[in-house]
């Protein structure tokens, strides 16, 4: 659905039902991530049980489904390299973050990751070793995986597996970095061990290795990073009915302030 952005009419409705990237038949195709390129006018979103990416001009009459990518099934979450110009998502049922070029509209690769890539928008930065990479953790198993993401400027790593990190604890949906802040964090919320579902992880950039992880709660689920503007202060939810809002000094990694209210119910 396209809406006005002033007065939040809808404009056009799109049906993306259509068979796979197999030709099989669907009953249903859900639209599982959309970003809005940085360069052109268009939308970017992953069609699910489909395993196509779709390419949406929103500056054409009718705003038009003009291009459907095939990649991999099962797509779900994604997001933009450090330049914006490659969409990479996560194929989770083959275990493969699939690359993108919104510039070109075609698939460039299909990078085997781990056990169910699960990277939210994912995480990018410059490693030491490796130059820029591009960043996820998994719900699978406990793994960071980082692949190179700078094919222009250091084209042998590029879309490749450069680093695999142990992490302690399945179940991660979401890891977080900001360009000031020299950390990556990273969460397990969906463990089935409860004391790894209450952690947080953070690795270091600079010596490019986990280096430490923490109770951030004794209940609930700890999940779902976002960094302040300035990058210097970290909030993370407590999946929990009596829910907490947690929030680190990014430098020093301690906790300056726990807000828990009524009201924050599994925020």
């Amino acid at each position: 659905v396209v809406f006005d952005g002033q007065t939040l009419e809808p404009l056009v409705v799109h049906d993306v039902l259509s068979p796979d990237i197999n030709g099989k038949e669907l009953e249903e195709v859900r639209v599982a991530a959309i970003v809005a390129s940085h360069f052109d006018p268009v939308w970017v979103m992953g069609l699910k049980e489909s395993g196509y990416v779709a390419i949406v001009d929103y500056s054409k009459p009718d705003f038009p489904l003009v291009k459907k990518i095939p990649t991999d099934l099962f797509l779900h979450d994604g997001g933009w390299d450090h330049t914006g110009r490659y969409f990479i998502t996560a194929a989770n049922a083959q275990n493969k973050l699939m690359v993108v070029d919104v510039k070109t509209q075609e698939l460039v690769a299909g990078v085997e990751t781990g056990e169910t890539p699960h990277p939210g928008r994912g995480a990018n930065w410059v490693d030491p070793e490796f130059g820029w990479v591009y960043a996820t953790t998994h719900i699978g198993e406990g793994k960071l995986t980082l692949i190179g993401a700078d094919p222009e400027g250091n084209p042998e790593h590029a879309w490749k597996v450069v680093r695999e990190v142990e992490l302690p604890g399945t179940g991660s949906l979401f890891l977080k970095t900001h360009p000031n802040s020299p950390w990556v964090w990273m969460d397990t919320p969906l463990s089935n061990v409860q004391e790894e579902a209450h952690q947080a992880c953070v690795y270091s950039k600079e010596a490019m290795e986990l280096e430490k992880c923490f109770e951030v709660s004794d209940r609930g689920r700890v999940v779902h990073f976002e960094y302040n503007k300035a990058g210097d202060e970290v909030w993370v939810s407590v999946w929990d009915p009596d829910g907490e809002l947690v929030i680190y000094d990014d430098a020093s990694l301690t906790e300056k302030l726990r807000i828990a209210e009524p009201w924050l119910i599994t925020p």
